[in-house]
């Protein structure tokens, strides 16, 4: 698939819905969108000639480049990093490599990210798709959040076998807070973890889901799962009655004239090579994992995520969703919007904000979104992050910061697990990528932030 230039996505931004207007837009009704002046809809990114335009400093960004390229030249892998503030682009750039590696070894002429590279999102697919899929059927009044599950999936119910009981009551607005009770990861795709649960089989991964043990009493505490998510995908699919990806797809990114946000890439006309590469040997963790069907070859243009693509299909609420800096740029205006972008509207200021609420349990989990609620979060937003700023990051590692008390979007994609383990046999889960400082998001988003004129 051929991809369009940052120009072009603002001009079918502005024509949205897409292939839905009836008249073309006109040149003075494009050049009034373009300097984002809309009296109705919402703010259309646009490109600056300096940074200093959108009160950055160039010297400062410089700064941001240089921590990034430093770490490159010391054998992090790739990267890319775009900057949004007042609805303007103050950065979109490109760092190392989208495929440096051949399993173990390193390859003699390795494969430049360039700015219109996929990246695995995986956890940030929880806020893309499911999130924006449940704030506009939120809006829509498709879904109420303090619905019960069982509402949509009749069959999630307590059984006389459950240890811990409360599905009968659970909310969607308990999963989206992470406070259902599910543990954390149950591994569906491997019989070893998962035993009666296995699965490799998305509908019957769907219907052991309803099956899946609590872990803890629901609402008594805040413990991120896959497996809410997973759900919340569901939830999405019974109530559309679409596949999530279709919907997300036709609903969410379309509209917005987002090409590159797609899950399952390699079935929808995109090649291996269009795609930043993860795992060296698939998910074998250098060859210290094993379970039935596992991938042993590097991984690029398919989900990293084990249960994302063995046991759902490459379609998961949770993971699965891949994308580049400039269509993401569009989606974190959209959220910065309240929910528009250019004349398109996925769901309603109202629902943006109580997305962005805090759980009264625990101050840095929204719905969904991961909040700036106190000290504890320092890691992925830095010091100078507003308190209203939120976001999330993605295993393969991937960062969004939106920050509207400074009208701010940072985008960091970055490919950190296409690199060996630093000790596969010791832990199976520390990657090189994991120890540098762009891996690990705070020292860059802080650059940023330090890079503005005013914070």
């Amino acid at each position: 698939m051929k991809g369009k230039s940052l120009a072009s996505l603002i001009t079918l931004a502005l024509m949205a819905p897409a292939a839905l207007q009836a008249e073309p837009v006109s040149a003075s009704v494009q050049a009034e969108q373009l300097q984002g002046e809309h009296k109705k809809g919402g703010t259309v990114l646009k490109e600056v000639k300096t940074p200093e335009d959108a009160g950055f400093s160039s010297f400062g960004l410089k700064r941001v480049d240089k921590l990034i390229e430093d770490e490159i030249q010391k054998g992090f892998p790739g990267a890319a990093l775009i900057v949004i503030k007042d609805g303007k682009i103050v950065k979109n750039k490109t760092y190392g490599y989208k495929k440096k590696y051949n399993g173990l070894a390193i390859l003699k002429n390795p494969e430049k990210v360039k700015k219109d590279t996929l990246f695995d999102l995986a956890s940030n697919t929880k806020m893309y798709a499911a999130n924006f899929a449940l704030q506009k059927l939120v809006t829509e009044g498709k879904i109420k959040l303090e619905d019960k599950v069982r509402t949509y999936i009749p069959e999630f119910r307590d059984q006389e076998t459950d240890r811990i009981k409360g599905k009968d009551t659970l909310r969607i607005v308990d999963v989206l807070h992470h406070t259902a009770g599910f543990p954390p990861d149950p591994q569906y795709h491997n019989p070893r973890v998962s035993k009666e649960l296995y699965s490799q089989n998305r509908e019957l991964t769907i219907a052991n889901i309803s099956k899946t043990q609590l872990a803890y009493e629901p609402g008594t505490k805040n413990i991120y799962s896959d497996v809410d998510y997973m759900l919340l995908g569901t939830i999405v699919e019974r109530v559309t009655g679409k596949p999530l990806d279709e919907y997300a797809e036709k609903q969410l990114y379309r509209p917005l004239g987002l090409e590159h946000t797609v899950f399952n890439p390699l079935q929808k006309g995109f090649k291996p090579k269009d795609a930043a590469a993860t795992e060296l040997m698939g998910n074998t963790r250098d060859g210290v994992i094993d379970f039935p069907n596992i991938r042993t070859y590097t991984l690029q243009g398919e989900v990293h995520d084990e249960k994302a693509y063995y046991s759902m299909g490459g379609v998961s609420g949770h993971a699965g969703l891949f994308s580049n800096t400039q269509d993401m740029a569009v989606l974190l205006q959209t959220m910065l919007n309240g929910g528009t972008y250019g004349k398109t509207e996925l769901f309603s200021k109202r629902t943006a904000k109580e997305f962005v609420k805090p759980s009264s349990l625990n101050p840095t989990y929204g719905l969904g979104w991961r909040l700036n609620g106190n000290e504890s979060m320092e890691w992925m937003f830095g010091p100078h992050a507003s308190k209203r700023a939120f976001g999330h990051t993605g295993w393969t590692g991937t960062v969004t910061i939106l920050d509207p008390k400074y009208d701010l979007g940072i985008v960091l994609l970055t490919n950190k697990k296409h690199s060996p383990l630093v000790n596969a046999a010791a832990d199976s889960n520390t990657f090189e990528g994991d120890q540098f400082q762009t891996g690990k998001y705070g020292s860059v988003v802080t650059a940023v932030y330090e890079a503005m004129l005013r914070y």
